[in-house]
């Protein structure tokens, strides 16, 4: 059912929040630090984000991150 439906929202949108930051500070960890999560945490906020729309948004590399064509908009 769609009882969940409300929360999903809130969640979309502090997974949305999570992602402008990334794509703002080019860093997970600057990121992780301006909304106030640890980076995995982050991290898994934004896969679940990409699980969910069913598109890659960021290329990940070990030193930087950097948004995809999808993720740029």
């Amino acid at each position: 059912g769609h009882a969940g439906n409300r929360t999903m929202q809130r969640a979309g949108l502090f997974e949305l929040n999570a992602m402008v930051a990334v794509s703002t500070h080019k860093s997970f960890r600057r990121a992780a630090a301006e909304v106030g999560l640890s980076p995995s945490a982050l991290s898994h906020a934004i896969a679940a984000l990409e699980r969910r729309m069913g598109v890659r948004l960021f290329n990940r590399t070990t030193r930087s991150v950097a948004p995809t064509a999808t993720g740029k908009g």
